[in-house]
C-alpha cells in the first residue's frame, strides 16, 4: 500500500486522515481495519444510482473480502436527494439490516451522498461512525471537516450536524468517469481553496488548467492535496465555524441563492459557487480591494471552463429572498467573504443588502452584454 498522499484533519482525539491517490478502493478493506472500524457490526454503504453502475459491486467484494458485513443503499443522483424523506428511508433500511452503535456509514459517491450519509450517521443512534469515499473532485471539499446536512425547500443546508468522518479515501481513478461538466464544476472549490489562502496555488491552477482538465492523474493528484491542505488546516483550527472557518464560504452566500432560484439542476453547486467568486471579487473593489482580485478571479475560473457570469434570465428578487433565508443573513446585513487580496479574504459581517444588489444586478447585466 504505497503511494497516496496522506494528510491529516488535526482535531486532537478526532484527528483523522485523508489519504489520496490511484488505486484505494482496492485498499478499502485494510484501511477501514487499520482505523477502528469494527468487522462484528454491519456497514451501510450509501451510493447514488450513478456510481452504484461503477463502483458499488467493487467497494461490497472488497469490504467482504476483508471480513465485513455489508449492506447498501442506493439513492437516485441529484441535489433533490438531500432530502428528510431521504433520510428517513436511510435510516429504515439501517434498522432493517441491523446497525448497531458499533457500526458504521460509509458514504461512496459526491457532495450529496457525503452531506446525507453522513447526517445518518450522525443522527442513528445519536452518532454511529462515518467514512468519506470521494467519487468527485468537488467532494474534496465537502468530504473534510465534518458538515454533514440535508436540505429544506427553503433553504439549503439548513438541517445538519457536525459529524467528521474516520477516515477519508480518495481514489483518483473514480475520477476518470466524470462528465466534463462535473469536472469543471469540481475545479470551482480547488481554485476556492487558492483564492482564499494560497496565490501560488492560484498561479499553479492558471498554469496547469488543460492538465487538470484533461484530468492527468499527477496533476489532478497534487490539486487536491493542496485543496484538502488548505481544507484541513482552516478545520483544524475552526472545527464549529465560530471565526476562521467562514472563510471557506467564499462565493457561497450568492452561489447558494442561485442554486434555489435556478432549481437545483440548472447550476451545478461549484458552478454556482464560480458566479459567486466573481461575484464577491467584484464586492471587493468596490469596497477598496485592488482591481486584480477581481481580474485574477474571473481569469482562473473561465480557464478552467467555468461559468463566470450570472443567467440573466435569473430574477433578482428572488435571489435576494434566497440570501435572506441563507444561514449567513442576520440583523439587515449578510456576512460575506471579501477578497483583500489573491490568496486572501476577510470576513466582512456589515455588507448592505443594497450594495450585494447591486452587484448581482452588474453580474446579469455582463450576461447581457456578452
Amino acid at each position: 500500500m504505497g503511494g497516496a498522499r496522506k494528510l491529516t484533519v488535526d482535531l486532537g482525539e478526532r484527528s483523522y486522515p485523508i489519504y489520496i491517490g490511484e488505486g484505494l478502493l482496492d485498499e478499502a478493506g485494510v484501511r477501514l481495519a487499520e482505523h477502528g472500524i469494527s468487522k462484528k457490526s454491519p456497514l451501510l454503504i450509501v451510493t447514488d444510482t450513478r456510481v452504484a453502475q461503477r463502483h458499488l459491486s467493487r467497494l461490497e467484494a472488497v469490504l467482504r473480502e476483508s471480513g465485513f458485513t455489508v449492506a447498501s443503499a442506493v439513492i437516485p443522483s441529484g441535489e433533490a436527494s438531500k432530502s428528510l424523506s431521504r433520510l428517513e428511508e436511510l435510516v429504515g433500511a439501517a434498522l432493517e439490516r441491523g446497525l448497531d452503535r458499533k457500526s458504521a456509514v460509509v458514504a461512496l459517491g459526491g457532495g450529496v451522498v457525503g452531506d446525507l450519509a453522513g447526517f445518518v450517521a450522525a443522527s442513528y443512534m445519536r452518532g454511529i461512525k462515518f467514512v468519506q469515499i470521494p467519487t468527485t473532485i468537488l467532494a474534496h471539499d465537502s468530504s473534510v471537516g465534518g458538515k454533514v446536512a440535508v436540505n429544506h425547500p427553503l433553504a439549503k443546508n439548513i438541517i445538519g450536524a457536525f459529524h467528521q468522518p474516520e477516515l477519508v479515501l480518495y481514489d483518483l481513478d473514480t475520477l476518470q468517469t466524470l462528465p466534463e461538466r462535473e469536472v469543471k464544476a469540481g475545479l470551482s472549490e480547488v481554485v476556492k481553496h487558492g483564492l482564499i489562502w494560497d496565490a501560488e496555488f492560484v498561479a499553479w491552477c492558471d498554469a496547469n488548467a488543460e492538465k487538470l482538465l484533461a484530468l492527468d492523474p499527477e496533476a489532478l493528484g497534487y490539486a487536491l492535496y493542496k485543496g484538502c491542505s488548505v481544507k484541513a488546516a482552516v478545520v483544524s483550527k475552526d472545527e464549529r465555524e465560530n471565526d476562521l472557518r467562514a472563510i471557506l464560504n467564499l462565493g457561497h452566500t450568492i452561489g447558494h441563492a442561485l442554486e434555489a432560484v435556478a432549481g437545483y439542476g440548472e447550476l451545478l453547486h461549484g458552478e454556482a459557487i464560480a458566479i459567486g467568486m466573481v461575484g464577491a471579487a467584484r464586492l471587493a473593489v468596490r469596497l477598496g480591494a485592488p482591481e486584480d482580485v477581481y481580474r485574477v478571479t474571473k481569469h482562473v475560473l473561465a480557464r478552467v471552463g467555468l461559468p463566470v457570469r450570472l443567467p440573466a434570465h435569473l430574477d433578482t428578487d428572488a435571489i435576494m429572498s434566497a440570501m435572506m433565508h441563507d444561514k449567513k443573513f442576520q440583523e439587515g446585513a449578510i456576512t460575506f467573504i471579501v477578497p483583500v487580496a489573491v490568496g486572501k479574504v476577510e470576513i466582512n459581517k456589515s455588507v448592505s443588502t443594497a450594495l450585494i444588489r447591486e452587484i448581482v444586478e452588474e453580474l446579469k447585466q455582463e450576461a447581457v452584454e456578452a
